[in-house]
């Protein structure tokens, strides 16, 4: 049986993947990090960043994606918040 993974988990998996590049990371590896569609991730990202959980630079004209301060605690609250229902099995 495949579970689809709801919108918590896909946040969780954006954040990590931006934290596991060193907090520097283009869109594309995001893409395939997270594993969803171009227009899906734009959406995503757009939302990350209205709430100030991602942050968007350029460095030589490419553009950069990295976690803000707040995007790393909300990170760490995921991490937390998966295992606690890995532990449970829930």
């Amino acid at each position: 049986m495949v579970f689809k993974r709801n919108k918590i988990e896909i946040i969780y998996d954006i954040l990590n993947a931006i934290k596991e590049k060193n907090n520097k990371i283009k869109i594309t590896h995001i893409l395939f990090k997270a594993n969803l569609s171009h227009i899906k991730l734009k959406e995503y990202l757009k939302d990350l960043e209205e709430k100030n959980l991602i942050e968007i630079y350029y460095e030589k004209k490419q553009k950069y994606f990295r976690l803000s301060e707040l995007g790393e605690e909300y990170r760490l609250k995921l991490k937390q918040m998966k295992k606690f229902i890995e532990t449970f099995e829930i």
